[in-house]
């Protein structure tokens, strides 16, 4: 770990657990959007929690389904408890967030940049090659919200021309360059997480979007 990196951190800031803590906060910025999302259709709290809980894990769980091993939040209660946490908060505080309604992208913003990185990340570490971990880094981030939209009757955000599921594969891109390159390990994961953040965030601002496929006349 390099010197700027006070020697207390050190122990702390290994790959596990900076993957985990990415982790974490990726679930929280996933399960806010979700839930905030299920508010605005007067949706009950229980039916809240579980579209905050689908957009929060269904990505990582088709990701791990496809690894081929046990789906993460499986394992521990850490997810749910997020999740749960993030339905506390959005009650508390949602005269707030109804305020702040055209800025509540930042969190799927947020949470795709997480998880992008951390799907990316697992695969890697069980060993496939980096084209499989981009696609696994896509879906970690793109799949919870596309089972949250089916569920909530929208058109799924990554179908739509918004620039999205190409803001992770731009992030993972420069994940792959920078390994490549030699940087430092946990400079190459904040970078890539920042990247899909502000490309999502840019592309939304000036209305950046992908051609649309139409039909012949």
């Amino acid at each position: 770990m390099d010197s700027f990196i006070p020697f207390e951190w050190q122990a702390f800031l290994n790959e596990d657990n900076i993957v985990l803590l990415l982790d974490f906060i990726g679930t929280f910025a996933f399960a806010i959007s979700g839930i905030r999302l299920a508010m605005g259709e007067n949706i009950d709290l229980f039916g809240a929690y579980v579209i905050g809980m689908l957009t929060a894990v269904g990505g990582g769980t088709i990701r791990d389904l496809l690894l081929g091993v046990t789906p993460f939040w499986l394992t521990t209660p850490t997810y749910v408890i997020i999740t749960l946490i993030s339905l506390l908060i959005v009650v508390v505080f949602r005269k707030q967030l109804v305020k702040m309604n055209e800025q509540l992208f930042l969190y799927d913003a947020i949470g795709l940049g997480f998880f992008t990185i951390v799907g990316m990340e697992k695969a890697l570490m069980l060993g496939f090659p980096f084209w499989v971990a981009l696609f696994m880094g896509v879906s970690t981030g793109s799949f919870g919200g596309l089972l949250r939209d089916i569920c909530m009757n929208q058109v799924p955000l990554i179908l739509r021309k918004d620039i999205y599921a190409m803001a992770s594969v731009v992030g993972a891109a420069v994940y792959g360059i920078l390994d490549l390159i030699g940087v430092q390990h946990i400079v190459v994961q904040v970078v890539s997480v920042m990247v899909v953040i502000l490309t999502r965030v840019l592309c939304v601002k000036y209305h950046i979007s992908l051609p649309v496929l139409k039909g012949l006349d």
